[in-house]
Order: structure tokens, then sequence, then C-alpha cells
């Protein structure tokens, strides 16, 4: 019994995790593009991949397209959604194993 409520606890956190890493995403995404229109100080590359990296990628899919932005960067239009369906993949595994 206290196994069970503890694998509970881990999935709750994890589910709460990615819920939070693709909210900040899809809110990265909105947030570099308001900036691009404004010519201020962009966020990196760098920083939007990190974000995807580590269970983001649905989130910042969802705002590329939502925001048509880096739609036409070929690494972002295909790597963001491909990273996405790995991360969907991967989730699915682990939570019906």
């Amino acid at each position: 019994m206290y196994l069970l409520r503890k694998e509970w606890k881990v999935m709750h956190e994890a589910i709460i995790y990615i819920i939070a890493i693709n909210v900040m995403g899809l809110y990265l995404m909105y947030s570099d593009k308001k900036r691009a229109k404004k010519n201020e100080y962009r966020i990196s590359e760098k920083t939007l991949w990190t974000v995807a990296l580590v269970g983001g990628a649905f989130g910042m899919t969802v705002g590329m397209n939502w925001f048509r932005h880096k739609t036409k960067h070929i690494v972002f239009k295909w790597g963001f959604p491909a990273l996405a369906l790995l991360q969907i993949g991967m989730l699915g595994y682990f939570l019906f194993e």
C-alpha cells in the first residue's frame, strides 16, 4: 500500500512538471514573438532548445504555431514537433508499461 501511494506521488509530481514546463515553453514562444515585434532583447535559441529538451517541446510546438514564431526556421519547424512526438511517446511508455 505504501509503495502504491509513493508511486502515485511520483506520478503526480511528474504530471505537474510536464504541465509546468510546457506552459513555460508556450509562454517563452509568446514572449519571444512579442519581443521580436518590438525589436527588444530576445530569448536565445539555446534557451528555447533547453526548455524543449527538458520536456517542453509540445508547448513550444503549440506556441510556435499559435504565434507564428520561428516557423520559417527549418530546425525549429521540424525539430520541435519531432522532439514533442518523442517525448509524448516516452511519456506513454512510462505511463502504460
